[in-house]
């Protein structure tokens, strides 16, 4: 299967809980930090939901 890297660009300061719920789901705590996940319609939808937060690299 597929993967995708995402990277954390925006701070989860003065966020909603629930986008900061989301971040550690994904498994991002640091800004400028990378990972890599499986490609799934789960993932994307997390994404989806705080796009000012994260982004895909290639």
């Amino acid at each position: 299967m597929a993967t995708i890297k995402i990277k954390q660009i925006g701070s989860p300061i003065r966020r909603p809980e629930a986008q900061r719920k989301i971040l550690i789901g994904l498994g991002l705590n640091k800004m400028h930090k990378i990972v890599e996940r499986q490609d799934t319609p789960e993932v994307r939808g997390a994404i989806a939901k705080i796009p000012h937060l994260v982004v895909v690299v290639d």
